[in-house]
């Protein structure tokens, strides 16, 4: 009895094998959307190389933001505008100071299918960034917003972020050494500082860190990490306004050891944020005030595990973009749960001296990767759902 005992118990454990093997979900498949390059006309009057940093969209228009590099080394704003994310036509930047002349422009947001714009020019004694906000008028011009230098520099000054449009106006996330800091603006032609208040303050509990901000439908969020009092580790952490001057802090439902958010974006009646999980990236969803842990995004293939370069929302779900392979650096999920690989054109890389930006609206994506040595932007059109 005890050979048919044997493979008995044999045929038991492999029975189970393959019920757990079949319970493991195999990785899907990437998706392969067809990418097709995009040629940006040069500024007329200039000629050099494209430095490019940031792109939107919204209301039927698409915009892609940065300078164009002379021969001698000096940057000249730039941006330029579609309608069908084909056809570009370069926007006339209006500088307004001197620093705006040479200024990059770093970061894009899009309201009411009007550009605004974050640019920036090292100078001064100290040689510290001197920031300045850019807006388009109605003649299509790009028009420098200057203001005073303690807006967005002095003592206090660490960085001015991104920069999301809304029904409210304007927003642009930042840091200050007080703090995490928001800058808002009913219309873009002048900003208000908003920092060292409670919620955005650095306090008992920790240091905050703001990464991104976003509108949504009952006024601004912004989202990024604290840094507890006595850890090593951070926490994943939303901020949400009514109006942009008081603001509410929560720490989100986690349990890594060390967490944070780094891109958020509105995708319907749902706000996405991803950042780091742990040791890999994982995204969070939100409805109303109510957030809980959606999908990881898989991590293989890495340059530098845990840095989030964009994340845009389509009209049939929200997709990511990370340090990696052209296999394994971006990401697609239509729930925020379940995320597939998306096959990008180029390696994306890591570094400081990099830029990767997207942006999305209904079944198109753009993609802007610039190495430091040349930049490059590819859309693709038709649905990312699985086959």
């Amino acid at each position: 009895m005890r050979r048919p005992l044997a493979v008995l118990g044999l045929l038991v454990v492999l029975l189970a094998a393959c019920r757990s093997s079949g319970r493991a979900e195999p990785e899907p498949e990437p998706l392969r959307p067809a990418w097709q390059p995009i040629i940006l006309p040069m500024p007329p009057g200039l000629s050099g190389r494209l430095a490019l940093r940031d792109v939107a969209s919204c209301a039927g228009r698409w915009f892609v933001v940065g300078a164009v590099v002379d021969a001698a080394g000096v940057t000249h704003p730039a941006a330029w505008s579609s309608a069908d994310a084909a056809t570009w036509v370069p926007l006339r930047p209006v500088p307004r100071s001197p620093y705006g002349v040479e200024n990059v422009l770093t970061a894009a947001g899009c309201r009411d299918g009007r550009l605004g714009a974050v640019g920036g020019k090292s100078g001064g004694v100290h040689g510290n960034p001197r920031i300045s906000t850019w807006r388009q008028v109605a003649d299509g011009s790009l028009v420098e917003v200057p203001a005073e230098f303690e807006v967005f520099g002095g003592a206090d000054a660490v960085n001015v972020g991104r920069i999301a449009g809304g029904p409210r106006g304007w927003l642009l996330s930042g840091n200050r050494a007080t703090g995490a800091a928001a800058w808002v603006s009913p219309d873009g032609s002048e900003f208000r500082l908003v920092s060292a208040v409670p919620g955005l303050a650095a306090d008992a509990t920790g240091r905050p860190w703001v990464a991104d901000g976003t509108a949504t439908a009952s006024g601004w969020l912004m989202v990024g990490s604290v840094l507890g009092s006595g850890r090593t580790g951070s926490r994943a952490v939303v901020w949400t306004s009514a109006d942009g001057s008081a603001w509410r802090r929560a720490v989100l439902p986690g349990g890594a050891a060390d967490e944070d958010l780094q891109r958020v974006v509105r995708a319907g009646d749902r706000t996405v944020a991803v950042g780091r999980r742990g040791e890999g990236l994982g995204a969070w969803l939100g409805a109303g005030d109510a957030w809980r842990p959606g999908g990881g995004l898989g991590g293989a293939g890495m340059d530098r595990p845990g840095r989030v370069w964009g994340l845009a929302a389509r009209g049939d779900g929200v997709w990511a973009v990370v340090a990696g392979s052209a296999q394994r650096a971006g990401w697609f999920s239509a729930d925020g749960v379940r995320w597939s690989p998306v096959a990008l054109p180029v390696a994306v890389p890591a570094g400081s001296d990099r830029t990767v930006a997207v942006t999305a609206a209904g079944e198109g994506a753009l993609l802007l990767v610039d190495d430091g040595a040349g930049a490059r932007v590819w859309v693709a059109r038709g649905p990312w759902g699985p086959a």
